[in-house]
C-alpha cells in the first residue's frame, strides 16, 4: 500500500541523516591568483630616454587602435637604446599567454604584454645562435609562430600498422583527425575531440600521439589555472590540456583549427589596450612637459 500524499515522506530533509547537526559543508576553494590588469607608467629620470621611450609607445598604440582582424603589425626594438628598452619593458609588463617555438631556423621566444594582443618577441639565429632580433606584434596571436608551428605535410601514415592489444578507438579517432586536418580551410570552425568524455584506453592514447607527432610550438595560457597547447606534427592539430589552480587534469582535448582560440586575444581587447597604451602615454606626455620632467 503507498503512503498518504498527505503525510512527508520519512528519512528526507534537514535533521533526517545520522550525525548531520555535527558535520560541516567543506566547499572547494574558489580560484585565486588571476592576473588583472593595472596600469603601469615606468619611472625615466633621463629626458632623452623619456623621449624616446614615448615615441614607441606612441607608435606602438597608433598600431594598436588601427589593428583590423587578420592584421599583424610589427615594430621592432632590437635597435633601441639598453635604457630605452628597459623602459619600455617596464610599461608593457607581462601577461597571460607565452610561447616556445624551436626548429631548424632557431628559437623564438613570446611573451604577451599586459596589453592584450601585443606581443613581445624575442628571436635567436645563427650557428651558436648569437644573433637575437626583438620586436613587438600586434595581432590576435603571432603570424611568425604558426608559419612555424608544424613541419611540412607529409603523406598519411597507415594508421594499422600501430594498432596493438589495447587500442579501441585510436584508429577511428585518427582517421576523423587526419581527414579535418587535410581538408582545413581557414573559414572552417575548430573542431574537437574530447578526451574528458570519450572512451578511451592508455594504449589509444599512446597511438594517438605516436602517429600524430610532436609539432614545434608550445603554448602556456594562465588564468584560473594553465592551459597547455601543443602543435603535433601534423597541420591544424593541436593538443590542448587544462588544468586548475591545484595542477590538475580537468579537460584533455585535440583541437583542429588555425589557433586554439583560448591562445588568442579578441579584437575587444586590442581595442582595450589601445585606449590603455594612449593612458600611458597621456601621463609620460605630462611628466616630459612638467618642470621637474624637464629638469631631470
Amino acid at each position: 500500500m503507498s503512503a498518504s500524499f498527505m503525510f512527508p515522506p520519512v528519512g528526507f530533509g534537514p535533521g533526517s541523516q545520522i550525525g548531520q547537526e555535527d558535520e560541516e559543508l567543506n566547499y572547494l576553494a574558489m580560484p585565486s591568483g588571476v592576473h588583472v590588469y593595472e596600469p603601469h607608467v615606468p619611472e625615466i629620470d633621463n629626458p632623452a630616454t623619456m623621449v624616446a621611450t614615448l615615441a614607441f609607445l606612441d607608435d606602438l598604440q597608433k598600431q594598436a587602435q588601427a589593428w583590423r582582424a587578420g592584421d599583424a603589425c610589427l615594430l621592432p626594438w632590437h635597435n633601441l637604446s639598453p635604457a630605452v628598452t628597459a623602459a619600455v619593458h617596464d610599461a608593457l609588463g607581462e601577461g597571460e599567454v607565452s610561447a616556445r617555438l624551436e626548429d631548424a631556423a632557431g628559437l623564438v621566444e613570446v611573451q604577451e604584454t599586459v596589453f592584450a594582443g601585443i606581443w613581445a618577441l624575442r628571436a635567436y639565429s645563427g650557428p651558436q645562435r648569437q644573433d637575437v632580433r626583438e620586436q613587438v606584434e600586434v595581432s590576435a596571436f603571432p603570424r611568425a609562430l604558426l608559419a612555424r608551428a608544424f613541419p611540412p605535410r607529409h603523406a598519411r601514415p597507415n594508421i594499422a600498422a600501430g594498432v596493438a592489444d589495447g587500442v579501441v578507438n585510436a584508429p577511428a579517432i585518427l582517421t576523423e583527425l587526419f581527414d579535418r586536418s587535410e581538408n582545413w580551410r581557414p573559414q572552417h570552425r575548430p573542431h574537437v575531440v574530447n578526451f574528458s568524455l570519450l572512451p578511451h584506453t592508455p594504449e589509444d592514447m599512446a597511438l594517438l600521439e605516436a602517429t600524430l607527432g610532436r609539432g614545434r610550438l608550445t603554448i602556456l595560457s594562465r588564468g584560473y589555472g594553465n592551459c597547455r597547447i601543443e602543435a603535433t606534427a601534423t597541420p591544424h592539430v593541436w593538443r590542448v590540456r587544462y588544468y586548475n589552480s591545484m595542477d590538475t587534469l580537468i579537460l584533455d582535448t585535440i583541437e583542429v583549427s588555425a589557433v586554439p582560440e583560448v591562445a588568442c586575444a579578441a579584437a575587444e581587447d586590442i581595442a582595450d589596450s589601445a585606449i590603455r597604451l594612449r593612458e600611458i602615454c597621456a601621463v609620460l606626455r605630462e611628466e616630459n612637459a612638467s618642470p621637474q620632467g624637464k629638469q631631470a
